[in-house]
């Protein structure tokens, strides 16, 4: 049911005209027009609020827009919006797409004009309708809607992706169609939607369309035609609807009956039967998109902020418990209204609206607008508004909007349901249907992002929804459906489902078809530990098991399973969990019970880097102790990996074979069935010619607009990449963009050439057992080669251990074995692949099935955006190091395989990449009028500041005025590798930022400084008075670089602390200091 947007580009009013007495006032700023069509081109016609909202980003609170014949203006923050909502001198008065609207519903609620009788008529008739004791009388129906709803999700399963907002669409609209007017859509048991609901998609689809025609009307006659028969649809439906309650009255109390039997107390009349179809309609088109926008937007929040969601389920658990929901529960959760106040803070589904003078006037005292100038009040970048909400603005955090907080904030610094007179008067409405589909989906099912590297995008149509969000739904309490129903009417549970099963996941294939139930759960962000996971479920038909489950951490939320061993792989980021596992882990570190997991045995393995000292491994540390704090048996000793350091596949393979199999064996009883352990009963491949295609999932298509090198020659190469972000995507300054590559050609050239593969040969893969790889298709071998495995991937014990098997000479065995033993350190250190192997030891006889069964999956890197949304909203950058050195194993050259694949790209290629937000904590402030800016970068750590200064420079030269910015940058010499030298030149000249060099072979260039640690104790007052001042330090570079910096700074706290205080601080304190401001004074992104 596509809707467009209702263009503000149609918003008419009259031409400003400079009078007297606003010769004081400030011109409004705006951005630079083009002949005719003047901003047109400013804005996305898809997605205008991302325009909107990218102006206010550059030009601030205010600004105007210049359409053809009209103009706009935009006010963002809460004290201008504060001004707009005084009804005195601002009236909403309904305009382009709303204006087209009342050709359906005429003078209804929302589209009437305050002077036109029937809308105070109406308004009157239908305030006591809304009451509390009329909304409570409508929970029973809501109820059942709301069942309907939940039933059909437990029936799908727990592996079913949900569609989300169409889902909630239909709960919106058959609960607004049986509360209002004892219709029923039934939407839950019909394929397709009734009649009148295509109507009214496509009658607010060309709602919004005619405001924008440009051509003569007979050009739309086609379109006209369809229009008003979708009209004609829609009025003869309540029309019906009306008749009937006419010919056979009801003693229903819903909003029919009052709009019938309702008498207005101020002028005595009823509503006329036009009137109450008008209202009838407008009731469904205002209630059934918000209402669902915000249960979808509110379920997003959830699942990607697992202490919300847990404390949510939580309340639930403890106010309504295991029965039914009654009306009473309603008023008796806090945190759940907290939580819909705080999705409406941040996704309004209905994110603006408009007003206009009734006179010319001033805002704020300076700003011009005539009278009947559309002046838009923009509540997605209100609501964000600093100076109300602090510097965590974009936050979500329902806690600011429990009762007494919220009962606190500024008057109009709130506002999803409009304001005064023409506010929503089916707010009450909205707020029980909603709070009793959250309360009844948390009671009973756990949910989980269908894809957890889901990122919030948006379609705008009539309001703002979001746009492939999909999640999937397990019922909690190993319920089945049948039981379910039961609960949820109130009757006697069976206390076991007919067949003696509770509803499961359906258990993946493996290939030994009996075996003890093990299960594998996973939490990864780049791919390892899902690589590793997969690896366990390879390898356990060996000894005796058969997988059950292997799936992300959050499925076994509150859901672990008993009497067989839940093997748990882990990675830490900066000490959280993966966005796979939060919810997971959100659960167990608030288990109260000491004995909840009786009966559940557990292995963990932890994956972590050690530039994040104080939280290394910190998760599958917790993991493995909490379980064991709460009743669960620990089976095999924890396994730990540092993948800053080693190799970890190498010592997974290390702790699976000498730690996991041997403790489970002696648990279970387990034995293994005498596989061969060379894998190659893994995978079988047969060679064919069809061509076909495959796509990662987790990834989209982007396009290459330009390639270029930034450093001169005989310099190590650093370039600069632009690509087109796919649609859907968008970006901040600071955020990480995720690249698919291939690997380096000469590399896979080099496999071919071993397996004696023709380059134009394909291969189809089968496998009995579980693998990353595409099975029962036919693709390329070069791109089976190129794009699905690590072909650099250090071999593992194991590996060489294959290998020895497979070699024919026993010389080349005994060295073999000599590596995957006592030698084995050489390996990992040179990083030693197992075809460096292979080329080396011609002996090795290893088909390529096996070959390809040792080999880790190919996994995305990230890399810091160079670049802001405020030069090109569509476009990133990135800014990135070519890796190319002689081998560490001797085997030519050691090629980065994802700096390579980028450094091969020009302009018109495609590939692969997905946009990762950054830690909420490196972006630059919200007030950045107030907040100074201290950032650090050596070498490519200056990607994301490059982006930062982009975006202040934006916002400098459409006249903002902002706190300052310090950049200390460290190279090798100037004219060299001095990245972006002459944008930063610029950039410094408009005042966006205060360059600070270190030059490494050139330092008498940098006033003496080497490095950066040099260069900011050379600042030192400066920083010191910037401090002083709140300002926010960030820091990109090498762990070198990080340490270096905090020792100065740490120096710098000391020293200021003696000449303030008097005080000495030692090292110690001023360490404890220092890490306690991380992610709120500053923020890091270290790498090596």
């Amino acid at each position: 049911m596509p809707i467009e947007w209702p263009s503000l580009l149609s918003l008419t009013s009259s031409s400003m005209s400079t009078s007297e007495t606003m010769s004081e006032s400030t011109p409004i700023p705006e951005p630079p027009a083009l002949p005719f069509i003047g901003h047109v081109a400013e804005l996305d016609r898809e997605l205008p609020i991302r325009s909107f909202a990218s102006l206010a980003d550059r030009y601030g609170e205010i600004y105007r827009l210049r359409l053809p014949g009209r103009t706009l203006v935009v006010a963002s923050s809460h004290r201008l919006v504060d001004e707009l909502c005084d009804e005195k001198r601002f009236q909403k008065v309904p305009k382009a797409a709303l204006f087209e609207i009342r050709n359906g519903v005429h003078d209804g609620l929302f589209t009437a004009r305050l002077e036109e009788p029937n809308w105070g008529i109406a308004h009157r008739v239908l305030m006591p309708a809304f009451g509390p004791m009329s909304i409570r009388g409508m929970f029973d129906e809501m109820h059942e809607i709301a069942t309907q709803l939940t039933m059909k999700w437990a029936r799908y399963g727990p592996q079913h992706p949900i569609e989300v907002s169409e889902d909630f669409t239909r709960l919106a609209l058959d609960t607004l169609a049986l509360c209002s007017m004892g219709y029923r859509f039934n939407s839950y048991y019909t394929s397709e939607l009734h009649p009148f609901v295509a109507a009214m998609g496509d009658f607010l689809t060309e709602s919004g369309n005619r405001p924008n025609r440009t051509m003569p009307s007979w050009f739309y006659r086609n379109e006209d035609v369809k229009y008003w028969k979708d009209i004609d649809t829609l009025r003869k439906t309540s029309d019906e609807v009306l008749q009937e309650r006419k010919n056979k009255p009801s003693d229903r109390k819903d909003l029919l009956t009052a709009m019938l039997k309702g008498v207005d107390p101020k002028t005595g009349q009823h509503m006329s039967d036009s009137s109450i179809t008008d209202n009838l309609i407008t009731f469904l088109i205002a209630g059934h998109e918000t209402t669902s926008g915000l249960l979808s937007f509110a379920f997003y929040e959830l699942l990607k902020h697992p202490e919300a969601y847990r404390k949510a389920q939580e309340e639930v658990d403890t106010v309504i418990g295991k029965g039914p929901i009654t009306v009473e529960h309603m008023s008796k959760l806090p945190y759940i209204a907290a939580l819909m106040r705080e999705t409406l803070r941040l996704d309004a589904p209905i994110s603006l609206f408009s007003v206009t003078p009734k006179e010319d006037t001033l805002l704020a005292g300076k700003y011009p607008i005539a009278k009947d100038e559309p002046a838009v009040l923009f509540l997605k970048k209100m609501h964000t508004d600093p100076a109300v909400y602090g510097d965590d603005a974009n936050e979500f955090k329902p806690e600011r909007m429990l009762d007494e907080p919220f009962n606190k904030l500024p008057r109009n610094a709130w506002k999803p349901f409009g304001n005064g007179l023409r506010g929503c008067i089916g707010r009450p409405f909205a707020w029980q249907e909603a709070t009793l589909a959250i309360a009844m989906l948390l009671q009973n099912f756990n949910f989980v992002l269908d894809d957890p590297s889901y990122i919030l995008s948006l379609k705008q149509t009539l309001t703002i929804k979001p746009k492939g969000f999909h999640m999937r739904g397990t019922l909690r309490d190993g319920m089945t459906p049948t039981q379910l129903e039961h609960r949820l009417a109130g009757t006697a549970m069976p206390t076991e489902p007919l067949n003696g099963h509770a509803l499961k996941e359906p258990v993946q294939p493996t290939a030994n078809g009996s075996g003890k139930p093990i299960t594998i759960l996973f939490g990864s962000n780049s791919g390892t530990c899902e690589a590793l996971a997969q690896r366990v479920a390879s390898d356990a038909s060996r000894h005796g098991f058969k997988v059950s489950k292997i799936d992300i951490l959050d499925t076994a939320n509150a859901n672990l399973p008993k009497g067989e061993p839940v093997i748990i792989i882990t990675a830490s980021y900066e000490g959280q969990p993966p966005d796979n596992a939060a919810h997971f882990v959100s659960w167990v570190e608030n288990i109260k019970d000491k004995a909840a997991l009786d009966g559940v045995d557990y292995a963990v393995f932890g994956v972590g880097h050690h530039d994040w000292v104080q939280t290394f491994h910190r998760i599958p540390k917790l993991v493995d102790a909490k379980l064991g704090e709460v009743g669960a048996t620990r089976v095999a000793d924890i396994g730990l990996t540092d993948v800053g350091n080693g190799d970890a596949f190498a010592d997974f393979e290390t702790w699976e074979d000498d730690t996991l199999w041997p403790a489970l064996k002696k648990k279970y009883g387990a034995s293994d069935d005498g596989a061969d352990l060379s894998q190659s009963v893994g995978l079988r491949v047969s060679i064919t010619s069809p061509r076909t295609s495959t796509l990662r999932q987790d990834v989209m298509e982007g396009l290459v607009v330009e390639a270029r090198t930034l450093t001169a020659e005989g310099e190590p190469v650093k370039k600069h990449i632009e690509i087109k972000l796919p649609s859907d995507q968008s970006y901040r300054a600071g955020d990480y963009l995720a690249v698919l590559p291939i690997n380096p050609e000469q590399i896979v050239e080099r496999a071919m050439r071993k397996f004696h593969l023709p380059w134009d040969s394909h291969i189809t893969i089968g496998s009995d057992g579980m693998t990353s790889l595409p099975t029962n298709t036919s693709l390329p071998a070069h791109s089976i080669l190129g794009a699905y495995v690590e072909l650099s991937q250090p071999a593992t014990r194991r590996n060489i251990s294959t290998l020895v098997e497979a070699a024919k000479d026993d010389k080349e065995k005994e060295a073999l074995k000599k590596l995957a033993n006592e030698c084995y350190e050489e390996v990992s250190a040179k990083r030693i692949s197992v075809l460096d192997l292979m080329e080396k030891y011609e002996s090795v006889d290893l088909p390529l099935g096996a070959f390809l069964a040792m080999l880790p999956p190919m996994r995305v890197r990230q890399y810091s955006i160079s670049s802001s949304p405020l030069w090109n909203p569509s476009n990133v950058t990135l800014t990135f190091s070519v890796l190319e050195a002689p081998s560490k194993s001797g085997h030519g050259v050691h090629v980065g395989v994802a700096s390579s694949y980028l450094a091969s790209l020009a302009a018109g290629d495609k590939l692969h990449i997905s946009v990762r937000p950054s830690h909420a904590a490196f972006h630059l402030p919200q007030d950045v009028e107030n907040t100074p800016v201290i950032c650090v970068a050596a070498g490519t750590g200056l990607a994301p500041f490059r982006g930062f200064m982009q975006e202040r420079a934006a916002m400098i030269s459409a006249g903002r005025k902002l706190a300052p910015a310090l950049l200390f940058f460290g190279c090798r010499a100037p004219g060299r590798d001095d990245l972006y030298a002459d944008e930063l030149a610029e950039w410094e000249k408009a005042g966006a930022v205060a360059v600070r060099r270190a030059y490494s072979r050139k330092p008498e260039d940098a006033a003496g400084c080497k490095y950066v640690q040099d260069a900011l104790r050379a600042a030192e007052d400066e920083i010191t008075e910037l401090w002083r001042d709140g300002a926010k330090l960030f820091i990109c570079g090498s762990r070198a670089v990080g340490e270096g910096v905090k020792e100065v700074i740490v120096d710098i706290a000391k020293k200021e602390a003696k000449r303030s205080d008097g005080k000495d601080v030692t090292v110690e304190q001023a360490g404890k200091w220092w890490e306690g401001l991380r992610n709120t004074r500053y923020a890091t992104d270290v790498f090596d």
